[in-house]
């Protein structure tokens, strides 16, 4: 059969090969001989009518033999990359761990066709590591052919990395990447606030604005009688402007649920309820649940844990705190009580994670003012996002800097506002 084959450029050669892919699965052996002898060719046409025939052992083998060969040809890698399985797999990581760089880059797209999750720290170093740049495209070729395969993750921040490279064709084909990723509008969101390449700042832009945001509800404790405080209402308003989404506040105090958000264009995610409480008492863990059932009786909902577990938010209280720190030690965490051995785990945790001092304060009403050992503990620091008793009281007591509220000082303020932006 081998023999029979009119050479490249022949009138005859288009027919022969059409009977071939029409005809029985040809033997394999008679042509990888042919080739191993010099006596044919493996031009890309023959290769293709081959592997339309051949059964997966046999195009596997195809595959094995183009490896082994000393100067395989790459014009053939597009056609047997699409073998697949585990001996070809093995087949493609052997040939690769002793690879040059040339090979290496030629490899690499055909490993990660094979989407075994395993692969992906060797993909993921070709792409990262000082290696020539080829190389470097290769692996993250291999990344994107394979994207669906890799643990998401890893995946979403090795392409953040490769989406700050210098080089501008690297980091536009990882922006493209991250796009594709369910739930990587995070890290797109955090490459827009940066200064990189004015035309890749424009790539990451127009991503963005195909990912729609989903609306936002907000579920705050509010004062007396529903009055959800001004710094909340900014915060509102600012955080729909930067997302481009609805967002919505319901306070816990208030006697009605906003009114649904308006229907937004197809493919927007659903409703997502944001409990911006701090601490797990009675609202997170009973008034948050039955919230969200009233909501999703609406329609679909996703709902976050409560704001007062997110390490973000944790950090930005230690950094606080660590600003306020003085002679006297770091400053006391005044909270409202909670009992329950939930809320002292969660108070310890916060002790641990902030280095603050922890410390129950009733809130103070007509008839019980607050009494607060200001002397003793040095300086104080109000758990509450926005004014409230605790707040009010605390700056009556001891000065409008004291009593401020989370919102209204801005490293906590541009922290959360920088985490609401970023959810999907």
């Amino acid at each position: 059969m081998p023999a029979q084959l009119p050479a490249p450029g022949s009138p005859e050669r288009w027919a022969w090969l059409q009977q071939l892919r029409r005809g029985p699965a040809p033997l394999l052996d008679p042509w990888l001989a042919a080739f191993a002898a010099g006596a044919v060719a493996p031009e890309p046409d023959l290769i293709a009518a081959l592997l339309e025939r051949l059964d997966a052992d046999a195009a596997t083998r195809l595959l094995l033999h183009w490896l082994a060969m000393p100067v395989p040809d790459p014009a053939l890698a597009p056609l047997l990359g699409r073998v697949r399985g585990e001996a070809a797999a093995g087949g493609l990581r052997q040939a690769l761990a002793v690879a040059s760089p040339t090979r290496q880059a030629l490899l690499a797209p055909l490993l990660g066709h094979q989407r075994c999750p395993a692969d992906f720290p060797k993909l993921a170093s070709l792409a990262l590591d000082p290696h020539p740049l080829a190389v470097r495209r290769g692996g993250l070729e291999g990344l994107l052919v394979g994207l669906a395969a890799w643990p998401a993750g890893p995946l979403r921040r090795t392409l953040a990395r490769l989406a700050r490279d210098h080089d501008p064709a690297l980091a536009a084909q990882a922006v493209d990447g991250l796009a594709r990723l369910s739930g990587a509008r995070p890290e797109l969101v955090a490459l827009a606030r940066e200064r990189l390449d004015p035309a890749l700042q424009e790539r990451i832009e127009r991503r963005l604005r195909s990912l729609p945001a989903a609306p936002l509800l907000l579920v705050v404790h509010g004062r007396a009688g529903g009055v959800i405080p001004a710094e909340l209402e900014q915060l509102r308003a600012e955080l729909e402007q930067r997302r481009g989404a609805p967002v919505l506040l319901q306070a816990l105090t208030a006697a009605a649920a906003p009114a649904s958000p308006p229907p937004g264009p197809a493919g927007r995610p659903p409703l997502t309820l944001v409990p911006l409480l701090l601490l797990p008492g009675s609202h997170v863990r009973r008034d948050i649940p039955a919230i969200a059932a009233a909501w999703r009786a609406r329609g679909p909902l996703r709902r976050l844990p409560f704001l007062g577990a997110w390490p973000a938010w944790q950090q930005a209280l230690a950094a606080e705190a660590a600003a306020l720190a003085g002679p006297a030690g770091p400053p006391a965490l005044l909270h409202h009580p909670l009992d329950g051995a939930l809320a002292a785990r969660h108070l310890a945790l916060l002790e641990r994670r902030t280095g603050l001092r922890c410390l129950a304060t009733p809130y103070p009403s007509a008839t019980s003012p607050v009494d607060l050992p200001l002397a003793a503990i040095g300086s104080a620091l109000p758990l509450t996002l926005a004014a409230n008793r605790l707040s009010d009281a605390l700056a009556a007591s001891a000065g409008d800097a004291a009593g401020r509220p989370l919102l209204a000082r801005p490293r906590c303020r541009a922290v959360l506002l920088d985490q609401l932006e970023a959810l999907p």
